[in-house]
């Protein structure tokens, strides 16, 4: 089995490269209002809510993404010990959408401690239904997920193979395939996870 969203491009990147910022505390920790930000011009351009999307979602530019971003920073504003926890994402975000009215979009935080089967079916049903998964990456004991620690990112597609699941993580301008239970799986106590868009 195999789906891929229909992404979105900002120039030659997939998504927003967050190395673009002029703003160094967004070009540091804006990943949280990156994953936002490119939640809402996903939607818009995938369901028709433009009012998530304060600019032309059909044309996108980098001068209405850094527009866009100081929109949404207050809401999801970077700082010193990140957004670290599914709450401060959802509550931010959540925060955000009532300024906006939206009375479409809910969100579910399911960390990484729960059973493997259910963050790969909780994950799995929203993208099979067209729905980017944001996630949640603190430490890692896998070298493999160095360059994505402390970092949100969003899932854009999975693919299943003898028993395995690969996913499609989009951050830094580009995507990577990744194993998602190995992904899961960081080996420490404090854990990221999930946030579902229902």
């Amino acid at each position: 089995m195999r789906k891929e969203l229909n992404l979105f491009k900002i120039g030659s990147y997939i998504g927003w490269k967050q190395d673009l910022f002029k703003d160094p505390w967004m070009k540091l920790g804006g990943c949280g209002a990156v994953t936002a930000c490119d939640s809402c011009i996903y939607f818009a351009r995938r369901f028709g809510w433009t009012h998530l999307y304060p600019f032309d979602c059909n044309n996108l530019s980098a001068q209405d993404y850094i527009r866009f971003s100081k929109i949404m920073k207050p809401f999801l504003s970077p700082r010193i010990n990140g957004i670290d926890t599914l709450e401060i994402y959802t509550d931010g975000f959540y925060d955000y959408l009532r300024s906006v009215n939206d009375n479409k979009i809910s969100m579910k935080a399911l960390y990484s401690d729960a059973p493997f089967e259910e963050l790969r079916d909780a994950a799995l049903s929203r993208m099979d239904r067209d729905i980017p998964v944001p996630v949640l990456l603190l430490k890692h004991k896998s070298p493999n997920f160095s360059d994505f620690e402390w970092h949100w990112f969003w899932l854009g597609g999975y693919t299943e193979f003898a028993g395995s699941v690969m996913v499609k993580v989009i951050t830094y301008g580009t995507y990577y395939w990744m194993d998602f239970r190995e992904m899961m799986d960081s080996g420490y106590n404090k854990k990221g996870g999930l946030i579902l868009y229902n």
